[in-house]
């Protein structure tokens, strides 16, 4: 068995400027904070993130989670359903800093969901007839080119056409792996996270605790090994 075991010095060569990261967690937990200060480290910018939301300015608030690339103006852009406990990640946005796209937070996991899986969109009322309805969004639909979001009418019942998402990294916390990449995640440390394996190019998980194969039951295992790539683990 090919070893997935990845040292925090190593993650540097899976970045560049420009890419797409999505994040795992909810309010910082389930954000990997060794992988989070790595990128850091790296000096890597304009970063597209996506996730649950924009975690915490001040780590005394709580995890900062993807507020530690955001404090120290890493990222170009934003894809998430809340921003409203990151003070400086308000501040960015109405200072035309970093691009911010709120989507509704159910709605981000089904792009998700839709990128992961190779659909080419999702069908959702949430929005219709808001401002939701108004953000840009380059499409084409049914020969037709639309620079914000499609309303699509199915059977009376007007939906948006929301978009797919996929990304280069997808970088994630778990509670325990065992050595092939089978993952457990804790409460809100899961949210997002199995999706979001499906939906990048690469998966890093962070773990706190690794066991041998075999040591996790199968029922237990919320992101299966062979979803993911590297394991970076805990000293």
């Amino acid at each position: 068995m090919k070893s997935k075991r990845l040292d925090i010095e190593q993650v540097a060569s899976f970045l560049r400027d420009g890419m797409t990261i999505m994040y795992g967690g909810f309010m910082g937990n389930g954000t990997p904070p060794k992988l989070m200060q790595a990128i850091l480290d790296s000096g890597v910018k304009d970063l597209t993130v996506i996730g649950d939301d924009a975690a915490f300015s001040d780590a005394t608030k709580g995890p900062e989670g993807i507020g530690l690339l955001v404090r120290n103006k890493r990222v170009k852009k934003m894809i998430t359903g809340h921003i409203g406990l990151n003070k400086e990640a308000q501040r960015q946005m109405l200072a035309g800093e970093m691009e911010i796209e709120l989507s509704p937070i159910g709605t981000i996991a089904e792009r998700i969901r839709a990128g992961g899986s190779g659909l080419g969109g999702v069908l959702t009322p949430t929005g219709v007839g808001t401002s939701v309805a108004d953000e840009k969004q380059d499409v084409t639909f049914n020969g037709t080119k639309y620079n914000k979001k499609q309303t699509v009418n199915i059977n009376g019942k007007d939906y948006l056409l929301e978009l797919p998402l996929t990304a280069d990294l997808a970088v994630l916390e778990a509670v325990k792996a065992d050595k092939m990449g089978n993952l457990v995640y804790y409460t809100s440390m899961r949210n997002h996270n199995p999706l979001m394996a499906l939906a990048a190019k690469t998966v890093i998980a962070e773990a706190h605790q690794i066991v041998e194969v075999g040591c996790i039951d199968p029922d237990h295992v919320m992101t299966p090994g062979v979803l993911v790539d590297y394991i970076v683990y805990p000293k």
